[in-house]
C-alpha cells in the first residue's frame, strides 16, 4: 500500500525523486516500471506500478466503443498513459504534456493512495485540501457513501 504525502520537487528536466520508502517496492514488485496518467476529476497526475495500471487498462479496453462516456474515459486515461522506468537514482521523468496538465513546475506533492499514487502541484493540492476540510466542516458527512458511514476511524 502507497499512503502518506510527500513533499518533492521537480528538477530541471522533468524528472522526480520518488522518496526512498517507496523506492524497493516499485523496483521489486513493479521492476522499476511505472504507468502514469491524467486524473480526469482534478488537475493531477495519477501514477501506477505497471502491474496495478495493467489491470485498469484491461477494463477500460473492454469498455463499449460506441458508448461516448466510455470513449472520453479511454480516450484520455489510455490516450495519456506514458509508462516509464525509475533510474538508477530513483527519479521518474514526468514528460511535459503531463506536466503542463497538472500544471507542475518545481514543487509538487506525491500522495499515497493505496495501489497508486496521486502527483499534484503543491499550491494546488493545499488549495484543494483546503477546500475538502472546509466542505466536511460545513457540511458534515452527508455526501458519504453508505459504506463509509459506519466506518469508524
Amino acid at each position: 500500500m502507497f499512503r502518506g504525502v510527500n513533499a518533492i520537487n521537480i528538477d530541471a528536466k522533468g524528472r522526480i525523486a520518488v522518496p526512498t520508502r517507496y523506492r524497493d517496492r516499485l523496483q521489486h514488485e513493479a521492476r522499476g516500471c511505472v504507468v502514469m496518467t491524467i486524473d480526469t476529476e482534478e488537475r493531477c497526475l495519477l501514477l501506477y506500478p505497471l502491474h496495478e495500471w495493467e489491470v485498469i487498462e484491461s477494463k477500460l479496453a473492454t469498455l463499449p466503443s460506441f458508448n461516448q462516456a466510455a470513449r472520453r474515459i479511454q480516450r484520455l486515461l489510455i490516450g495519456h498513459a506514458t509508462e516509464t522506468e525509475l533510474d538508477n537514482n530513483g527519479r521518474i521523468l514526468l514528460p511535459p504534456v503531463l506536466r503542463d496538465y497538472a500544471g507542475l513546475h518545481k514543487s509538487a506533492m506525491l500522495v499515497g493512495q493505496g495501489k497508486k499514487f496521486e502527483i499534484w502541484d503543491e499550491k494546488h493540492w493545499e488549495e484543494r485540501r483546503g477546500r475538502w476540510l472546509e466542505d466536511e466542516l460545513l457540511n458534515g458527512t452527508t455526501d458519504l457513501p453508505d459504506e463509509m458511514k459506519s466506518l469508524s476511524l
